[in-house]
C-alpha cells in the first residue's frame, strides 16, 4: 500500500516536473523551428511531456525504493555493532571538530583563487580529528558514557557485550542446544551471516560427509531458535575485505565485546592471540566429567585390548576411556575394577584401573 502510494506521488510530480520543462522550453524551441507558436499546440505538447516525465517517474519508483531500502539496512546493520555510548561521542566529537576547523579557516578565505578550498580541508580535517580524539579518549568520559550504560539484558537493551558468537563447528557438534537448554549460558547468542553462509555451502557440498553436516548445523539452529530459552539472533555483519571465516569471527567478537563459543582447537589458539574471550565446548566438557579417585570401585564393560601386554579397554558414558590392567582376558565381560590411578591429557582424562577379584582372591 505504501509503495502504491509512493508511486502515485512520483506519476504527480514526474507530471508537474515536466510540464514545467516543457512549458520554459517549448518557446525557444518553436522559434528555433520557425514554427507559429498556438495556445493548443503548446498546452498539448507540455501535458504531453508532462505524461512522459510521469511515466518515467512511475515506473523507476520501485528501482529508486529498493535502493533506499538496501541502503537502509546496509547502515542500520553497520551501525547495530557500534555501541550507542561511542556514535554519541563521535557525534559530539565531529561537532565540535568541525566548529573548530570553521572558525581557524576564516582567515584562508583571504587567500585568492584557493583559499576557499583550504578553509574547506581544514574543516574537514578539524572534524576527523575532533571525532579521533573523542573515540580514542572515551573511557575518561565517564560523564557522557554513563548516560548510555544499561544493566538489563542484552536482548531487551541491544547490548551485545555478554554475546555470545557461535562458530561452524560448534554448531555442528550440536552440544551448544543441551548446554543452551540447561541454563549456564547468558546473554544474547550471535549467529554471524557469514558462518550461516559456510553452513549453507557445506550443506550444498557434493561430498557426503561434508553434505550431511551442514544439513546438521542447519537443523541445530532451527532447533535452537524453536526450544532455546536464550535469545538467538542472526546478524547480517559481514567484513568483505577478510577472507576467512575465523579471522572474521575475531574482529566481530571485538567489534561487539562478545564471546566466541567454539570446539575448535586453532580458532581457539588464535582468540587467545588476539586478546578475545572464548568458551571452549571441549574444555567444558572435560571440566564436568565426573571426579574418579583412586581406590573408588566401577563396573566396566571391557571392549578391546589395549597397547600394553593382557591390558583390556572399556569406556565410561561419556567416552572416558579405562585401561584396566589384566582385562583383555574379560573382553566382552562386564566386570567390577578398582581405580589406580587418573591421568589428564590433552586429549582428555584417562582412567587406570584393576580388577577387583585380583584384590579379594588374586585368581578368578
Amino acid at each position: 500500500m505504501l509503495q502504491k502510494i509512493f508511486r502515485l506521488v512520483a506519476l504527480l510530480a514526474g507530471f508537474a516536473i515536466g510540464y514545467k520543462l516543457v512549458s520554459w522550453s517549448l518557446p525557444a524551441i518553436l522559434t528555433f523551428a520557425n514554427v507559429e507558436a498556438m495556445a493548443v499546440t503548446e498546452i498539448g505538447v507540455a501535458v504531453f511531456g508532462g505524461s512522459v516525465f510521469g511515466i518515467i517517474f512511475y515506473l523507476f519508483t520501485p528501482w529508486l525504493l529498493g535502493m533506499i531500502s538496501t541502503v537502509n539496512g546496509w547502515m542500520e546493520a553497520a551501525l547495530k555493532v557500534i555501541p550507542t555510548q561511542d556514535i554519541a561521542v563521535g557525534v559530539i566529537g565531529l561537532g565540535i571538530g568541525l566548529l573548530i576547523g570553521s572558525l581557524l579557516s576564516l582567515p584562508l578565505h583571504r587567500i585568492p583563487l584557493v583559499g576557499i578550498y583550504l578553509s574547506l580541508a581544514l574543516t574537514l580535517f578539524g572534524g576527523y580529528l575532533g571525532t579521533s580524539l573523542m573515540l580514542n579518549r572515551k573511557e575518561e568520559m565517564s560523564f557522557l558514557t554513563n548516560l548510555f550504560t544499561r544493566h538489563a539484558k542484552g536482548t531487551e537493551r541491544g547490548n551485545y557485550r555478554n554475546a555470545k558468537i557461535l562458530d561452524t563447528s560448534v554448531i555442528i557438534d550440536g552440544r551448544i542446544v543441551d548446554i543452551t537448554g540447561s541454563g549456564f549460558i547468558e546473554g544474547v547468542i550471535i549467529i554471524p551471516g557469514f558462518v550461516l553462509e559456510e553452513l549453507r555451502h557445506i550443506a550444498d557440498s557434493s561430498d557426503t560427509l561434508k553434505r550431511n553436516r551442514g544439513r546438521r548445523g542447519l537443523d541445530i539452529l532451527n532447533k535452537m531458535r524453536k526450544e532455546s530459552s536464550v535469545p538467538i539472533q542472526i546478524l547480517e555483519q559481514n567484513f568483505d575485505d577478510i577472507p576467512e571465516v575465523d579471522s572474521k569471527l575475531v574482529k566481530l567478537a571485538k567489534l561487539l565485546k562478545g564471546k566466541i563459543v567454539t570446539n575448535d582447537y586453532n580458532l581457539n589458539k588464535v582468540c587467545e592471540l588476539q586478546g578475545v574471550p572464548v568458551l571452549n565446548i571441549n574444555e567444558l566438557a572435560n571440566a564436568v566429567k565426573p571426579i574418579v579417585l583412586p581406590g573408588e570401585e566401577m563396573v566396566a564393560q571391557i571392549m578391546k585390548d589395549g597397547k600394553e601386554h593382557g591390558q583390556g579397554v572399556a569406556y565410561l558414558d561419556d567416552g572416558t576411556m579405562i585401561v584396566v590392567e589384566g582385562g583383555r582376558r574379560f573382553i566382552g565381560d562386564n566386570i567390577e575394577v578398582i581405580v589406580t590411578s587418573v591421568l589428564q591429557t590433552a586429549a582428555g582424562r584417562m582412567i587406570f584401573a584393576k580388577p577387583k577379584f585380583e584384590k579379594a582372591s588374586g585368581v578368578r
